[in-house]
């Protein structure tokens, strides 16, 4: 449903009945200009986000120039913290590779670009892009980085079994599970514990109750990223 849509009907149901009985002019007015507001929000967003995009682009440019023929489509924009976009986040990008032609295929490599954001990133001057660190992964490093997280996020320890449960599987709230079955399940922890393992260099990657966290090292920011973006990036190597 479009987001208009959705704050109309929204909007309607806020609106108390007994004060439009009483003064339907002023409501009427005031509905109008907090739709204004609304849609101005919702405009000044996706020119962040198309913002965010050109420059997600330009350093794939600039940094990947093996990369002769792509598309980059936005995957995720954190949109589910939308009370707070200035706060710590990652944005995520598909990148797929094809064959010039006419109307291509998308039936190249698939990788993946994180855009991990520190606070301040987006202030009353717009976006400030020196304050987004890039991460592209391909299904390898993918795969790598979700076994080393269920690893820490459950008893399971051998590589092997991880990998091809993982490839068949997803990673839910409770563990990974194979269609509907819950295959390895995670520890219940609360929501002060956390497990941490040191994945590279650049990262530690962390186990909190319901949430994959990734700390980078450079920035000292701990970034969270929230289970339904882990599905849909699993979904989008791994699926058929």
């Amino acid at each position: 449903m479009n987001k208009t849509i959705i704050l109309l009907i929204a909007l309607f149901f806020l609106v108390p009945q007994n004060l439009k009985a009483q003064n339907d002019g002023a409501v009427i007015g005031a509905a109008a200009g907090a739709l204004v507001a609304i849609g101005a929000g919702i405009a000044a967003i996706k020119q962040m986000e198309e913002r965010a995009e050109l420059t997600a682009t330009q350093w794939i440019l600039s940094n990947n120039p093996e990369l002769t023929s792509f598309s980059l489509k936005t995957l995720s924009f954190d949109g589910k913290k939308l009370k707070d976009m200035s706060a710590t986040s990652v944005i995520t990008y598909k990148i797929q590779e094809f064959t010039p032609a006419d109307n291509p295929e998308l039936n190249g490599k698939k990788q993946v670009l994180f855009g991990f954001t520190s606070q301040g990133w987006i202030n009353e001057y717009g976006i400030d892009f020196n304050k987004i660190r890039w991460l592209l992964v391909d299904h390898e490093e993918w795969m790598n980085m979700m076994i080393s997280y269920v690893k820490v996020s459950s008893s399971e320890n051998n590589d092997n079994t991880l990998m091809e449960t993982l490839k068949e599987g997803k990673v839910v709230n409770k563990g990974v599970k194979v269609k509907s079955r819950l295959v390895i399940p995670f520890y219940k922890l609360t929501g002060d514990m956390y497990v941490v393992t040191d994945y590279s260099p650049d990262l530690k990657l962390i186990y909190n109750e319901r949430s994959l966290g990734i700390f980078l090292k450079e920035t000292a920011n701990l970034v969270q990223i929230g289970r339904g973006d882990i599905i849909e990036i699993h979904n989008y190597f791994f699926d058929q």
